[in-house]
């Protein structure tokens, strides 16, 4: 039960279950009282409570001296007055409550709440300082806190707890936000560990251990083994007085202190000598070594009685004489296995293992070993000339220590703010993941705020990028050249095109202008249909050879494609393929970068056909013939310098090409302006190329050179389709009609066109399954997207969907009339061929790169079936969710 005093004025004594349930009741209610206190009022409480512990650094060292007997009554003095003042001068100006930090062009708030109630164990070596350090970093943040002590320190840890309440309660804060346990228990501090929000340990291994096991967040701190390499470069008197400083301090008690200093053979002399002259005492070998094994490890382990306690005295209880101001113990061993050598342990007194290196390295292998034997995660230090960076490299590459100190000394290094301003203060030192610890830097305020990150939805910056250079107009080709020799200087051309066109004679014009400019010019005339990866090599081989400064690729997207990968392999023959291959979801973020281009040469691009729009896009496809692997690249990296597009380049496209490449244009149209990332920079073009291929393919198709106007308006419309989605980008219907073409050979105009209006009532759907993911993209709007670019193009309907469905209808009669055919099969695909493929065909066109931008993200069952629905012709479905 809960005892009082007779008076009723002081707390509750809790040195039972049910006192605990209380008292941790109680608390909570504070905690939650003083969860809404603002800043202002925190500051001033923190305040207040470090200046009344500052003020009491010596009777509460005095208190821990008589009652624990251990350490060194001023330096408790010191770790009192640093819990206090160093806290309070790290943390005074940080933000803790409520907004921490805004940004309102990315809508991120980040808000400051409390945990709730700290469970801290205080460990005997430091009951006084710890206590200071994790009440003050609690009411910092909002947070209650209830102490278990040590048995052997409770005194003086609660006296140091009350001693900072009663000055936070005086300053504001609620009654009973600092707690403590009266008479310390496994019990009670497991119950402790079980009700608290959140755990703060310091101590020994198993309770850190029991603090993880509890089944709360922990922070928890490993055990120290500091190891210290002294170099044959470093300041012997610095380093052997730092090392005194350091390991003498509260007679070595804080976890960081060295516990083992190796030295190289060089200067081992001079270092022993140094440290004898300091007043330490070197152990001699035989006898008196075994009598101080003895007296200090028990079983292999530290004898209790040991941390903190005086060198001489130490040296008494193992019969020993050495002079009463002895400094430290130093054992000269050799083995670095904690089960041989008992002194390459944590010793937590000033005791040190000293250790003979022949070099460097083998310091260094010596003190990683002692690291990761006794203190992984910990500290480890070095003394070494500041000029010598490869050896401190070195030791930072091994040491999987979470603190280094170079010419430090450990213990005052280690906590911080003391020998390096740029690390927090601390009594809790995290050993990360090595010594099974949550956190691996100093703790601090900072472990004790759960940040509520506030995301307010925001659209991505979007871009509108087309080659430097666009010329359009009939007999633009000369006018264009004309810059490449007379303004850019340029000295030497390779032209990259495909037998036909050079046969044909398409070139020729280009050559003419060329010589007339004296710029040298060479020619790859050897594009395939479908350009190879092996092709796109013989090519660059070429090119290096000649050493162009420009490249001109002129036709159609074959001849285009190979130019770009052959501008790359010219350029970086370094970057590997598959790696500029790699998909994408959003190009912004991509994991590999492509180089800068243009470094040696400048491209240029001359369509010959009007359809790939590849003049002003940065995409580009190449096969390797050797595995069959199709290397589609996306970057704009590739996009081309100068586009010259120029219908005197068309003209004598045959039907069946004009067919393919102008519904080709159409579904460019179509697929950017519904697509995503579709922008009103793109739009526009999108819907000016739909409405001019609907005006002017059938006269292209139907009269060919007969029709100039007809077939420049097409070669316009595919230049504009194209910046339009090499900007929005595309969706399913490519995605569909590109393994349509990798499978079973469809001219890809062909394969887009013949399951276009399918995949577009797909879309069309306003309750699909799923819709596309893009913060630009707010809700399924693709039928109005639809019907918005019908309407540019003339067609009406009472409502969006009347206007769609006229607007499918014109489409199906556009395909009719230059003789696109109704299904897959009608193209002679053979059936158990095409069912045989049917799934890997699916999942190539879900992961496809175009497949992300389409406005319904597609499930594959859905994709098969539009593949189905295309093959066999069979009716068109309502796509929307059932």
């Amino acid at each position: 039960m809960v005892k009082k005093s007779p008076e009723n004025t002081t707390p509750a004594i809790v040195d039972n279950v049910e006192a605990l349930e209380a008292k941790l009741a109680q608390m909570r209610e504070a905690q939650a009282l003083f969860a809404t206190y603002t800043q202002e009022q925190v500051d001033k409480i923190f305040y207040e409570a470090a200046m009344a512990a500052n003020k009491a650094r010596i009777p509460l060292a005095k208190m821990a001296i008589e009652e624990t007997g251990r350490g060194v009554l001023e330096d408790k003095v010191i770790k009192n007055h640093y819990a206090a003042e160093y806290i309070y001068n790290a943390y005074k100006n940080t933000k803790t409550c409520g907004v921490l930090e805004r940004d309102e062009a990315y809508g991120i708030t980040k808000i400051a709440e409390p945990i709730g109630i700290v469970g801290a164990v205080i460990p005997t070596t430091n009951p006084t300082s710890t206590a200071i350090f994790k009440t003050l970093i609690c009411l910092k943040t909002r947070n209650a806190i209830i102490i278990s002590p040590h048995p052997a320190a409770a005194k003086c840890t609660i006296a140091a707890a009350k001693l900072v309440l009663d000055a936070a309660v005086k300053a504001g804060a609620p009654e009973g936000i600092i707690g403590w346990v009266d008479v310390p228990s496994i019990e009670l501090t497991n119950m402790v560990m079980r009700d608290v929000d959140i755990i703060l340990a310091t101590g020994g291994p198993g309770m850190v251990k029991a603090a993880y096991s509890s089944g709360k967040p922990a922070l928890g701190v490993g055990a120290g083994n500091t190891p210290v390499v002294i170099d044959d470069t470093a300041d012997v008197l610095l380093a052997v007085n730092s090392i005194i400083h350091s390991k003498t301090f509260d007679n070595g008690m804080i976890c960081a202190s060295e516990q083992s200093v190796t030295v190289i053979d060089s200067i081992y002399d001079q270092v022993k000598a140094e440290f004898q002259k300091r007043g330490c005492y070197f152990v001699k070998q035989g006898a008196e070594m075994e009598a101080l094994r003895a007296a200090m490890f028990k079983n292999g382990a530290l004898d209790h009685r040991i941390p903190g306690m005086a060198a001489a005295k130490i040296a008494e209880l193992a019969g020993i004489k050495v002079p009463a101001k002895t400094k430290i113990l130093i054992a000269e061993v050799t083995s670095t296995d904690p089960a041989k050598e008992e002194f390459s342990h944590e010793k937590l007194s000033p005791v040190l293992a000293m250790y003979h290196a022949k070099d460097f390295q083998e310091a260094v292998d010596k003190a990683e070993h002692l690291v990761l034997a006794g203190g992984p995660g910990h500290t480890a230090s070095l003394y070494v000339h500041p000029a010598q960076a490869e050896k401190i490299s070195l030791f930072e590459h091994v040491m999987k220590a979470c603190r280094i100190v170079i010419n430090t000394p450990s213990s005052h290094g280690g906590i911080g703010d003391l020998y390096n301003f740029g690390m927090k203060p601390s009594l809790t030192l995290g050993c990360g993941s090595w010594g099974g610890n949550s956190v691996s830097e100093n703790v601090g305020v900072k472990h004790l705020i759960n940040v509520k990150t506030v995301a307010e939805r925001r659209e991505n910056m979007l871009w509108f990028r087309a080659p430097e250079k666009v010329y359009f107009k009939k007999g633009s080709t000369p006018v264009a050249l004309d810059e490449l020799g007379n303004v850019m200087g340029k000295k030497r051309a390779f032209i990259v095109t495909d037998q036909f066109l050079f046969k044909n004679g398409n070139t020729r014009a280009i050559e003419a202008k060329l010589d007339e400019m004296g710029i040298a010019h060479d020619c790859f005339y050897d594009v395939e249909p479908d350009p190879s990866l092996q092709c796109a090599r013989r090519g660059a081989k070429q090119m290096a050879l000649f050493e162009p400064d420009v490249i001109i690729a002129v036709g159609g997207g074959s001849a285009m494609d190979a130019g770009k990968i052959m501008w790359m392999m010219y350029e970086h023959p370094e970057c590997k393929f598959e790696d500029m291959a790699m998909d994408f979801m959003d190009i912004r973020k991509r994991i590999f970068t492509f180089p800068e281009m243009g470094k040696k040469a400048y491209f240029v691009a001359v369509p010959t056909s009007s359809g790939t729009g590849s003049e002003c896009t940065p995409f580009a496809i190449i096969t390797d013939k050797e595995t069959g692997i199709k290397w589609p690249l996306a970057d704009y990296a590739l996009l081309p310098n100068m586009a010259i597009v120029d219908a005197d380049n068309c003209m004598t496209a045959p039907r069946g090409l004009t067919a393919a490449s102008g519904i080709d244009v159409m579904t460019h149209a179509i697929e950017s302006y519904v697509s995503i990332m579709a922008s009103d920079y793109t739009k526009g073009l999108s819907e000016r190329a739909a409405k001019l291929v609907f005006e002017n393919l059938p006269s292209s198709f139907t009269n060919g050179a007969k029709d100039p106007h007809a077939r420049e308006e097409m070669h316009n419309a595919s230049c504009m389709a194209g910046m339009a989605f090499a900007n929005a980008f595309l969706g399913l219907n490519h995605s569909m009609a590109h393994k349509l073409g990798a499978f079973h050979h469809l001219p890809h105009g062909i394969a887009n066109a013949v399951i276009l209006t399918r995949v577009m009532r797909y879309n069309a759907a306003e309750a699909p399954v799923k819709m596309g993911t893009f913060s630009q993209y707010p809700y399924p709007n693709a039928l109005h997207n639809y019907a918005e670019m019908a309407k540019y193009c003339g067609i009406e309907g009472k409502d969006d969907k009347e206007v769609f469905e006229n607007f499918i209808t014109k489409l199906e009669e556009l395909k009719d009339f230059i003789g696109v055919k109704k299904t897959i099969a009608d193209y002679g695909v053979d059936e158990q061929y095409f069912l045989d493929t049917l799934d890997e065909m699916t999942e190539q066109a879900f992961n496809d790169q175009c497949t992300g931008a389409n406005p319904r993200y597609p499930l594959m069952s859905e994709i098969k079936e539009l593949y189905l629905d295309a093959y066999y012709g069979r009716e068109p479905q309502d796509y929307a969710v059932c």
